[in-house]
Order: C-alpha cells, then sequence, then structure tokens
C-alpha cells in the first residue's frame, strides 16, 4: 500500500468548469435527483435516466484538466508506489492530464464509460462522449443485454470503496482536496494517519479542522504547490 493517500472531491474538477451536484443551475438542477440518481431509477425512470447521464457525458468533452490535476499527475509518476490517487469524481480529467486507467481509483464509477446491466456479464465498455444508445443501440456486444452508465447510483454497492478502506489502513500521509465531507466521512481517516491536509474552498460543518495536520482554504490550483512540498517533504524523509 501507499504512504501517501490523495482523495479528491468535486472541488478539484469545479476550476475546470465541471457542475457539482451541488452547485445552482445548470445540469443538476434541471432533474430531479431522486428520480435519475437512484438505485432504481433505471427500472422506474429508464428514458430520463439515460438522457441526463447521456448530457453529463457530453459535458465533459470540452473539460480540461487544470493546474491541480497536473501536478498530481506529476507527483504520481514521479513517486508511484508511494502515492495512490482516489477520486469519487466520475470525469477523466485526470486520465486528460496523463494519468492511466491504473493510475486513478475512481469510488463512484467513470462517466466516459457504461457496463452491461447483467451482473454475470457486466463488461464494461469505453464510449468517450456519446450517446450510450449509438453505442450498439444501447446493447452489449458480448450478451445483448442493455447497457447503462457505468455509474455508482444511490443506494448501490460501491466496490472501490475496498480499495480506500485498504488504502487508509496502511496510508501515512493523508491528504483531502475539495469534498465537504458529506459522502465520505474524512475526519476517522485523518486521525489514522501521521500527517494529514485538508484544501477545500470554504469550511465544511461535517469535516472537523482539528483532525487535520493542516488546513487550507482556497482553490486546489492555489493550494496545490504547497501540499506538493509537503508530500515530497515527507517522502524525502
Amino acid at each position: 500500500m501507499a504512504k501517501v493517500l490523495i482523495l479528491s472531491g468535486a472541488g478539484i474538477s469545479a476550476e475546470s468548469g465541471i457542475s457539482t451536484f451541488r452547485d445552482s443551475g445548470g445540469l443538476w438542477e434541471e432533474y430531479d435527483i431522486s428520480v435519475v440518481c437512484n438505485y432504481d431509477s433505471l427500472e422506474k425512470n429508464e428514458d430520463i435516466t439515460i438522457e441526463f447521464y447521456d448530457k453529463r457525458r457530453a459535458e465533459i468533452e470540452d473539460k480540461k484538466p487544470n493546474y491541480a490535476h497536473k501536478v498530481i499527475k506529476e507527483l504520481k509518476e514521479k513517486y508511484p508506489d508511494d502515492i495512490a490517487v482516489i477520486t469519487q469524481n466520475v470525469d477523466n480529467l485526470f486520465e486528460k492530464a496523463g494519468m492511466s486507467a491504473e493510475d486513478v481509483i475512481h469510488l463512484h464509477g467513470f462517466m466516459p464509460t457504461v457496463r452491461c446491466r447483467d451482473e454475470e456479464c457486466a463488461k464494461v465498455y469505453d464510449i468517450g462522449y456519446e450517446a450510450l444508445e449509438t453505442f450498439n443501440d444501447g446493447k452489449c456486444p458480448e450478451c445483448a443485454s442493455k447497457l447503462r452508465p457505468n455509474i455508482v447510483f444511490f443506494g448501490e454497492a460501491a466496490p472501490m470503496y475496498e480499495k480506500l478502506n485498504a488504502e487508509i489502513h496502511d496510508c501515512e500521509f493523508f491528504v483531502v482536496i475539495g469534498t465537504s465531507g458529506n459522502v465520505i466521512e474524512v475526519n476517522s481517516m485523518a486521525r489514522y494517519s501521521k500527517h494529514s491536509i485538508l484544501n477545500n474552498l470554504e469550511p465544511s460543518n461535517t469535516i472537523a479542522e482539528r483532525d487535520f495536520s493542516k488546513v487550507i482554504y482556497d482553490k486546489a490550483s492555489n493550494a496545490i504547490d504547497i501540499i506538493a512540498d509537503d508530500i515530497e517533504a515527507f517522502l524525502s524523509e
């Protein structure tokens, strides 16, 4: 397991123009989240759910990684075995920054891919930014079952959390960037680590500052050099 764990949330991608769940306006206000993001959305509201995720997939096509994504990519490249990069985001900005699929763990799925709804098949296909139905008429090429967005809906199991739990168990330096703490309880994770940094744009009532060694309230692209310097100093000890 890696010594340093970098966990990012929506805040790091917001700087690149990707709207967040809690943003006002934009795509998230066009749809009722309880209709399109729940475990039973595909069963009860298939057409509008597929439409929503098609729009989210199209939204990320022209978005570019920002400075924070690029610095994290450089850190992972320099210390491949010592740094684990895990994100709550489903966009591909880390990949656009040059990270491989093996370099970053997406806890909640990956928007450019779709997967077979048949659990025994569960094949995953990269469709880029296209609408789901334009890929093989929305059917799995392997077994002909319907495809679905490769996203973890509310109420569904999130298998990648096993990797998060494994990484945090041995982590010595924990970094949180751009997350409210509403989905992942980061305070206890920070307490596990000898060193920890919290970087958010502003305070969150679900995150206790006292559990972190350092707190930086600023844009990720402004804070990332400080974070990178601290990580490098720790790894050179």
